[in-house]
């Protein structure tokens, strides 16, 4: 890749010849001021985000006699201001510049100046408007504010020009002086450091781009073997596991480190990190769900997970989109997470799942003006977008087998049109208490005429960010599926099980894994009496099998929960006490048991579940007296 210079504001506000930035087309000239021809993905991109910014518009605060709220894009899913919102200056220009409209224009000066009440003598920016909140997320609005400036600050009155730039220079400032490796989570590490890379280019200062290139030194030794899975997702950041395994999460890493990774390496046409985090996204992208959803079932942070991603992140479009050319494969990426995107939006809005609206529920802006910014990118490289195709599968969509993740000690399960994901990942995320997959849960099952049939939850949806977290609407019930036993009130469950073991066989045309787990507490005590337990999870072409086998034959209330991923309004039908039927758009999900199965009783039709956004059918299999095994079979079936 041929390295281009272009012009741009410096930090005096002239106009000069600078380190050179992406090999690609700059809008600031006037080659590329108008777009005479886009690609049918490119058309949808840019209606997504003409979409996405005509509803934040809405939702932006017209009160010029009130400073502190003026200009905010007020949330009405959490009531209240995201601090981050200011983020959406890099759309909001975006669509200025392409568009001619004054409304956009209005819009990124507006939230430009309410975010003055978030900012900080230090240089910083805060997430919410209290001088002693967090500051890290300073490294974000400066690359928002940072590459608005650079496509598009060519639109703004002078005045309003340099002022941004000088403030950018205090957050580049404050990034340079505060972020190291071990500033926080590892994503903001490499976030500073790609930060620190284009502002140094911004404003021709080689500090910064050696700080940049001094952090980058790092990433070998934040990558796992043998997957390249980057971990840090935690505090400490580099602390292992009673099984030694380091914190990772999916979503923060796709959506947001990744990307400031692989731009980076792009900036500095550095080959051997371009292959390195190659290998890196492959690993990742094993991940990703055959209709574009990232399956965090298991993640560190899956506090914040949500069918597509991560609730505060970006999304995972520039990494892939910039590093399509090595690995097709990575295209197919970017256009099926995009289109889920657009699935998910609701109101204009991008919702945090797939069943906001036909459970009522509010989007969190904090989605929009985050994952905004990213198709913003898409549209302002042409020469990367325009050659994105669908031509090559993502490898869960053709894998048939089990691969196993050793450093997460998760395994991903492919027969037929099955899909599945098996978690005993012992990281816990800032708390004692687990709050993703594990104990050898059926994190997720996925099938290709009806998506998604399992999918785990947090144990129980602990507020770990405050400000980062929508509030769960009515009841909460637990969706990963579980063998359970209340004792004196205390849940016990092998979804709390730390230590449970997993293993699985291949043969015959059945892929069969064993789990052997305790029943166990949140504080990680295992009930007193007959706390093993057992589950099998047997997938062939036609159908799933789960057995739940416990070690006594007490009338004790143990039961196997079943909670079914489907959205209010779809036809759920029982048969008799032990078949139900759950009509979805694709197909019949036919669930049999050789014990009645009921369905809980609910406030709504359906249970909703903020992680990662969907509704569910609680299938209840309680163990009859005498019983030690439950067998449950699910299988989709043809409308007749």
């Amino acid at each position: 890749m041929k390295r281009r210079h272009f012009v741009y504001l410096s930090a005096a506000g002239s106009i000069s010849l600078g380190i050179p930035f992406y090999g690609c087309k700059n809008t600031n000239t006037k080659e590329n001021a108008s777009v005479e021809e886009r690609t049918e993905f490119e058309i949808k991109v840019l209606n997504l985000l003409t979409v996405w910014t005509d509803a934040m518009l809405k939702d932006q605060i017209d009160a010029p006699e009130n400073t502190e709220t003026h200009g905010a894009l007020y949330c009405h899913a959490c009531e209240k201001i995201h601090g981050r919102c200011m983020d959406a200056v890099y759309p909001f220009l975006y669509m200025a510049d392409k568009t001619g409209d004054e409304k956009y224009l209005k819009g990124a000066m507006d939230v430009m100046k309410w975010s003055e009440n978030v900012s900080m003598p230090d240089g910083s920016w805060t997430v919410v408007p209290d001088p002693n909140s967090w500051k890290g997320i300073t490294v974000f609005g400066a690359i928002a504010l940072g590459e608005a400036l650079y496509y598009h600050g060519h639109i703004l009155p002078k005045e309003i020009k340099e002022k941004w730039t000088l403030r950018l220079k205090k957050a580049a400032d404050f990034i340079f002086k505060n972020f190291t490796i071990e500033y926080s989570h590892i994503n903001y590490a490499f976030t500073a450091m790609y930060a620190l890379n284009f502002l140094g280019r911004f404003f021709e200062n080689e500090v910064y781009i050696n700080r940049s290139k001094e952090l980058a030194v790092e990433i070998p030794n934040w990558l796992t073997e043998p997957n390249k899975l980057l971990f840090g997702e935690n505090k400490p950041a580099n602390e292992p596991s009673a099984k030694g395994l380091m914190p990772i999460d999916l979503g923060y890493n796709v959506e947001e480190t990744l990307n400031g990774m692989v731009q980076y390496a792009v900036l500095e046409e550095d080959e051997a990190l371009l292959q390195l985090l190659t290998m890196s996204l492959e690993g990742h992208l094993e991940f990703m769900l055959p209709d574009g959803g990232w399956d965090n079932s298991w993640g560190t942070r899956q506090n914040k997970w949500t069918y597509w991603g991560s609730r505060t992140c970006d999304g995972s479009q520039p990494a892939y989109t910039l590093l399509a050319d090595r690995n097709p494969a990575f295209a197919t990426a970017v256009i099926l997470h995009t289109e889920l995107l657009e699935t998910s939006t609701v109101d204009g809005l991008l919702a945090g799942g797939l069943h906001y609206a036909s459970h009522g529920v509010k989007p969190c802006i904090h989605h929009t003006f985050a994952h905004a910014k990213n198709l913003a990118f898409l549209l302002n490289h042409p020469e990367k977008t325009n050659k994105l195709t669908k031509n090559t599968p993502i490898p869960r969509a053709i894998n048939d087998g089990v691969k196993h993740f050793p450093e997460i000690d998760v395994w991903l399960a492919s027969r037929g049109s099955w899909r599945a994901t098996i978690s005993s990942y012992d990281q816990i995320f800032k708390t004692k208490y687990s709050v993703a997959a594990t104990g050898g849960a059926l994190a997720l099952l996925w099938h290709e005429k009806v998506g998604p049939i399992f999918t785990a939850s947090m144990a129980e949806y602990i507020l770990v960010e405050a400000n980062n977290q929508q509030p769960q609407p009515g009841e909460y019930f637990t969706l990963t599926p579980r063998i359970e036993r209340y004792k004196n009130g205390v849940w016990f469950t092998n979804i709390h099980d730390l230590k449970a073991t997993v293993q699985f066989t291949d043969k015959n045309g059945i892929i069969d894994f064993v789990v052997d787990a305790s029943l166990t507490n949140r504080e990680k005590e295992t009930v007193k009496e007959h706390a093993k337990c057992q589950l099998q999870y047997a997938f062939d072409n036609e159908k799933t099998v789960i057995k739940a086998i416990r070690t006594n034959t007490n009338d004790n209330g143990d039961a196997l929960i079943l909670p079914i991923v489907s959205a209010t309004g779809e036809k759920v039908v029982q048969l008799s006490e032990n078949h139900i039927e759950i009509h979805k758009k694709g197909g019949i999900v036919s669930l049999k048991a050789n014990v009645p199965l009921r369905i809980k009783k609910t406030e709504k039709e359906r249970v909703f579940n903020m992680v990662p956004g969907v509704e569910a059918v609680p299938v209840i299999a309680s163990f009859p007296k005498s019983f030690q095994e439950i067998v449950f079979t699910i299988m989709v079936l043809n409308y007749s």
